[in-house]
């Protein structure tokens, strides 16, 4: 099920589940998991989209291996917060999702995590080839971290 609100995607999940973090770009998938408390996203993978089909299979494998209990999707909004093809093209692969899936899914404002990726990545001193190769789950583990903050907070207030 698809949780416009950040509020109610928490409000769904049940207690001490992990999760996983989707960066939806035009070429790849960035994963990222949760540990159960919630604690801490770690970059896992980087799927090569094909078609939805195969990417979905792929992303639905990984959650059942990993007995996740919640999607969240990075939604690229414009710097103004508006809301583009990207955005558009995030909603519609969400939709598609949520046809095979019950876990609940929801979004998460993704703008400047790949910036932020990449800055720790070059921090870290990150090979070029590396970085391309990592970026995308890097990402997602940015994604995915800012949301179980926010839902610390929410739980904890």
């Amino acid at each position: 099920m698809i949780h416009d609100t950040f509020e109610d995607f928490a409000a769904a999940l049940p207690p001490m589940s992990a999760l996983a973090g989707l960066d939806l770009g035009e070429k790849t998938i960035g994963v990222a998991v949760s540990d159960r408390i919630g604690a801490v996203a770690t970059p896992l993978e980087t799927v090569r989209r094909k078609k939805f089909g195969v990417d979905s299979a792929r992303l639905l494998e990984i959650i059942k291996a990993r007995d996740l209990s919640g999607i969240l999707l990075g939604l690229p909004r414009n710097m103004d917060g508006t809301e583009g093809p990207r955005c558009q093209s995030t909603r519609a692969f969400a939709r598609n999702l949520s046809r095979l899936t019950e876990l609940p899914i929801g979004f998460w404002d993704e703008r400047l995590s790949t910036v932020a990726a990449e800055r720790a990545l070059l921090e870290a001193d990150t090979s070029r080839r590396r970085r391309a190769e990592v970026i995308d789950h890097v990402a997602a583990s940015y994604i995915l971290q800012g949301a179980l903050d926010r839902m610390r907070h929410i739980n904890a207030g």
